[in-house]
């Protein structure tokens, strides 16, 4: 009986490790997403040579294209989506073949204006582009202004949807969910300096848990952009690290994996 329970007891230690080694994140630029990516010195082309997994965009709709800027009365001619992201992404992808990336689009104003103009912009880049069930190199999300969760078939499979976790969805239109986005200044007042408290920690820690329960990504936005802030979220396990700081949380990332 003896060696029955000791027996039991290396068995369960055994998978005890394994679940444990088997969930283990080991994070890298992959898990990194460049906030308000244009308002850096070189839109797209810093977090995309840092291998960022993540490139987020305000759109506006104006006169049938699409433009991207923080606020409408600072749109710049030049600064078109197309100019910006789509012709440098799709020269990019013709030379990588293997390269992934989530292209956030937040849509500021007029979404279905926003949305049709987004699909013919896409059209050159449909052979790389996500839909559901089927992982290619680029992933649409679209945030901001959307359309509720009824009204997603409205629109092509390569459309995903960036998530809030405010409405409801059946299984189906969960499916067209590519990531839950949220506010962490709405659950913790932690600057991202010292301890965050702990049952600010233990509420960001539930939510991410909940999230991964439901089969999504998570990344957070209004988080402190610091190597505190950057740490804590790998230690809970957020997918996509939000930053305004590319080079400096590209640096922190490659020194963890080396570690």
């Amino acid at each position: 009986m003896r060696k029955l329970i000791l027996e039991t007891l290396l068995l369960f230690a055994v998978l005890v490790c394994t679940i444990s080694c088997s969930s283990t994140n080991r994070y890298s630029t992959v898990n990194a997403h460049s906030h308000n990516d244009y308002l850096n010195t070189s839109p797209f082309v810093n977090a995309y040579n840092e291998n960022f997994g993540s490139i987020e965009a305000d759109v506006f709709p104006v006169n049938g294209v699409l433009y991207v800027s923080h606020k409408k009365e600072e749109i710049r001619p030049e600064n078109t989506f197309k100019a910006l992201y789509l012709d440098p992404l799709l020269s990019k992808l013709s030379m990588d073949s293997l390269r992934q990336i989530n292209l956030l689009v937040d849509i500021k104003e007029e979404y279905p204006v926003a949305l049709s103009l987004l699909e013919n912009e896409l059209q050159p880049l449909a052979r790389y582009l996500s839909t559901p069930g089927n992982t290619k190199n680029i992933t649409i999300s679209v945030s901001g202004a959307r359309p509720t969760p009824a009204e997603y078939d409205k629109y092509p499979g390569y459309i995903f949807f960036d998530d809030d976790l405010k409405q409801r969805h059946t299984d189906q239109q969960w499916q067209r969910i590519s990531l839950v986005s949220l506010p962490f200044d709405k659950i913790s007042t932690w600057t991202g300096e010292g301890s965050i408290p702990h049952k600010d920690r233990r509420a960001v820690k539930h939510i991410i848990d909940s999230v991964h329960s439901a089969g999504k990504h998570i990344r957070f936005w209004a988080a402190p952009d610091t190597e505190e802030a950057w740490r804590l979220q790998m230690k809970l396990g957020v997918d996509l690290i939000g930053t305004d700081k590319i080079t400096e949380l590209a640096n922190y990332l490659k020194g963890e994996e080396k570690q």
